[in-house]
C-alpha cells in the first residue's frame, strides 16, 4: 500500500460524501439516473488553531466536525436525491444535531448506567461493576446497530458505505479509479466510523473501570463530561490502525471492528461505486487525478 494522505468518507441518501486534501465532495444519484457533485472547501479549526492538531485535541475536533458535515451531507443528499423537497436550515440542523445527541446520551449512557445500579448487589468489586456497565453499554450498541442494519432504506444506504470503503482501498492502493478496478476491494475498512464508535466503547469501559461507584447522577455526568476524552484517545488509536494496517498485532487488534462492520457494508452494485468514485475524484488534487489516468494507461497496456 502506497503512503498516500488521508481521504476519509461517509454513505449518505443514494450517494458518498468524501473528505480530504482540505476539501470535501459528494455525490449522489438522482431520480433520471445522473450523478450530482457538490463540492465546498473544509474550514478545519485545526488550521485556524494549530494547536488543535496535537494528539487528543484532533480527535475532539475531528469528531465535532464530522457530525456537523455528516448532519449536512445527509440533509443535502436527501433533497438531491428528490426525498425531500427543501434543504435544513441551520436553526433545523442544529436541533436535530441536539436531539440525535441527546438520544444517544439517553440509550448509551444514562440507560446502560441506570440499569448497572441493580448490580451492585451481586458484587462490590467496583472495577468490575464499571466493566459490567460497558458490556451493557456495548451490547446496546451492537443490537441497535444489527436491528437498523434490518431496514430495507438504511440496507441501501450500507451498500454505499460499502462502495465508500472499496473506492478509499483502492486509492490507498494505488490503482485506477474505475469500477472493474474498484470492485475486488473489501467491503470492510479499519478507518471506519464504525471501528471507531466500536472503540469509543471498548475505551470508555477501560476509563471508567478505574473511576469508583459514586451516586447515579455523578457517573452519568463523569461519562457525559469525559466522552471529548475519550473520542480523542479512539481517534489515535484509528489513526494508528489505519497507518500501520499491515501489522500483526493491528491486523488482530481491528478484528472486532471490521466484524462490527458486516452488520453496517453491503455488496455494493457497479452504479454504486461509480458514485463513490466521482465523489473521490471530486477530492482529488488535479496532480493525482493525471496520476489516475497514467496508470490506466500502463495497467491496459496503451
Amino acid at each position: 500500500m502506497q503512503d498516500k494522505p488521508v481521504v476519509g468518507g461517509q454513505a449518505v441518501i443514494e450517494g458518498v460524501m468524501m473528505r480530504g486534501f482540505g476539501n470535501m465532495a459528494m455525490a449522489v444519484r438522482q431520480p433520471n439516473g445522473e450523478i450530482a457533485i457538490e463540492q465546498q472547501p473544509l474550514n478545519s479549526l485545526t488550521d485556524k488553531y494549530p494547536i488543535l492538531k496535537q494528539p487528543l485535541l484532533r480527535g475532539m475536533v475531528a469528531l465535532g466536525e464530522a457530525l456537523v458535515y455528516g448532519m449536512k451531507a445527509l440533509s443535502n443528499s436527501a433533497q438531491l436525491a428528490g426525498e425531500e423537497e427543501e434543504e435544513l436550515s441551520d436553526r433545523e440542523m442544529l436541533v436535530t444535531m441536539f436531539t440525535s445527541i441527546l438520544l444517544a446520551i439517553g440509550l448509551f449512557i444514562v440507560l446502560p448506567t441506570f440499569i448497572a445500579k441493580f448490580l451492585k448487589s451481586y458484587t462490590e468489586n467496583l472495577i468490575l461493576l464499571n466493566l459490567l456497565e460497558g458490556l451493557i453499554r456495548l451490547t446496546f450498541f451492537v443490537i441497535y446497530v444489527a436491528v437498523i442494519s434490518r431496514v430495507r432504506d438504511i440496507q441501501r444506504v450500507f451498500e454505499y458505505h460499502g462502495a465508500e470503503h472499496k473506492t478509499i482501498h483502492a486509492y490507498e492502493a494505488g490503482v485506477p479509479l474505475e469500477v472493474e478496478y474498484v470492485r475486488p476491494f473489501s467491503t470492510l475498512h479499519p478507518r471506519c466510523g464504525t471501528s471507531f464508535l466500536l472503540i469509543v466503547m471498548l475505551v470508555s469501559m477501560v476509563v471508567f473501570s478505574f473511576m469508583g461507584w459514586p451516586e447515579i447522577w455523578q457517573r452519568i455526568g463523569s461519562r457525559i463530561l469525559l466522552m471529548p476524552l475519550i473520542a480523542g484517545i479512539s481517534y489515535e488509536i484509528i489513526r494508528y490502525a489505519g497507518r500501520n494496517a499491515q501489522s500483526s498485532l493491528v491486523s488482530v487488534l481491528i478484528v472486532p471492528g471490521l466484524l462490527l462492520q458486516k452488520l453496517t457494508t453491503r455488496e455494493p452494485d457497479g452504479e454504486q461505486i461509480e458514485v463513490a468514485i466521482k465523489a473521490l475524484q471530486a477530492v482529488l488534487p488535479a496532480a493525482v487525478s493525471v496520476e489516475q489516468e497514467q496508470e490506466i494507461e500502463i495497467i491496459e497496456g496503451k
